[in-house]
């Protein structure tokens, strides 16, 4: 992680770096070596990347977010879905086919659109796509 101090001690930046995964899991690696490097908890789901935002101030940057947004695209959204389904509870089923619906219909987000959304939904964090 990398500090900004120019205006406040709160005020962090860190650099998110999409050649550094490939999927949502090396995701979650990634996000958990930055913001949870002195914490015995990691990051294994979209609601724990959101918990772990909250209390962060600051700006992230997202080096390589073309990539990244190629690599979280249609195909492993897709795949992640249909894991899902397959593995049944605790996972709403109907609500993910839903959403496997929409995305085949061109209406749904990627695995990259729903990361993007669950940051930009943290008012206190402006994000910065490199």
């Amino acid at each position: 992680m990398e500090w900004n101090t120019s205006n406040n001690n709160k005020e962090k930046m860190t650099v998110i770096n999409g050649s550094h995964f490939s999927n949502l899991e090396g995701f979650y690696e990634e996000v958990s070596r930055l913001f949870l490097k002195d914490e015995n908890w990691k990051v294994g789901t979209l609601d724990g990347f959101d918990d772990l935002l909250y209390g962060f101030q600051g700006e992230i940057i997202w080096k390589n977010s073309q990539k990244s947004k190629k690599e979280l695209g249609f195909n492993l959204t897709k795949e992640f879905y249909e894991t899902k389904i397959r593995q049944g509870k605790p996972f709403n089923i109907e609500l993910i086919q839903q959403k496997l619906n929409e995305l085949m219909e061109g209406n749904g987000q990627t695995l990259f659109e729903i990361l993007i959304e669950i940051i930009e939904s943290h008012k206190n964090i402006k994000l910065i796509l490199d």
